[in-house]
């Protein structure tokens, strides 16, 4: 099962630092996720980052960091936006309809199926399905190794996502509630969290 990590969507000072201790720890899959951010300051945190982790990150807007860094991969944010043309590599996508979960997956390496379970950082993104939805999901196949759970993710519910075959889980306020990006400098409780949430998924 993977761990792929969300990044706050918005900068911060410490960011830098964390996210090297977090691949030091063994992240493997991190999206950079900034919405509506001037480009400029994506590049100032990649060139922060040690250049050995960049084909550990997938980039969600202005693309042309991937090759410009070499990065992992692209996100398109929904199940049908075309990748941009000529564009060879890896793509993700979000998808937030079981029906439409065959398709994405077909135009993708993996998905992330979003509103799995109540958002822990935005409180009016509710779940968008009952477990017997994702059951039947399941048992149709459906969810399956190429289908990470995205939403409300944490150390109580990696059993239950494991239980329905999927593939891994994206993994955001569980992880970012733990640190005030605004006030702390130590995020230690951070990285010990995030060891438990590796040990949890095996």
């Amino acid at each position: 099962m993977k761990l792929v990590l969300m990044t706050q969507p918005t900068f911060f000072v410490e960011e830098d630092k964390i996210l090297t201790s977090l691949f030091e720890e063994g992240l493997d899959n991190l999206h950079l996720y900034k919405p509506g951010s001037e480009p400029v300051y994506s590049e100032r945190l990649l060139t922060l980052l040690p250049d050995n982790y960049y084909s550990k990150i997938t980039v969600h807007d202005n693309f042309y960091l991937k090759e410009e860094y070499k990065l992992h991969g692209i996100h398109i944010d929904d199940e049908s936006t075309p990748a941009p043309k000529g564009y060879r590599g890896h793509i993700s996508r979000t998808c937030t309809h079981l029906d439409l979960l065959k398709e994405a997956k077909k135009n993708a390496d993996y998905v992330l199926l979003k509103y799995i379970f109540d958002s822990q950082t935005e409180p009016d993104q509710k779940s968008s399905f009952t477990i017997e939805q994702l059951k039947e999901a399941s048992r149709r196949g459906l969810i399956d190794r190429h289908v990470y759970a995205l939403g409300g993710m944490n150390l109580d519910n990696v059993k239950l996502a494991k239980e329905l075959g999927f593939g891994g889980i994206v993994i955001s306020g569980d992880l970012w509630n733990r640190f005030n990006i605004h006030q702390e400098l130590d995020y230690q409780a951070l990285i010990d969290h995030f060891s438990k949430l590796r040990k949890a998924i095996g």
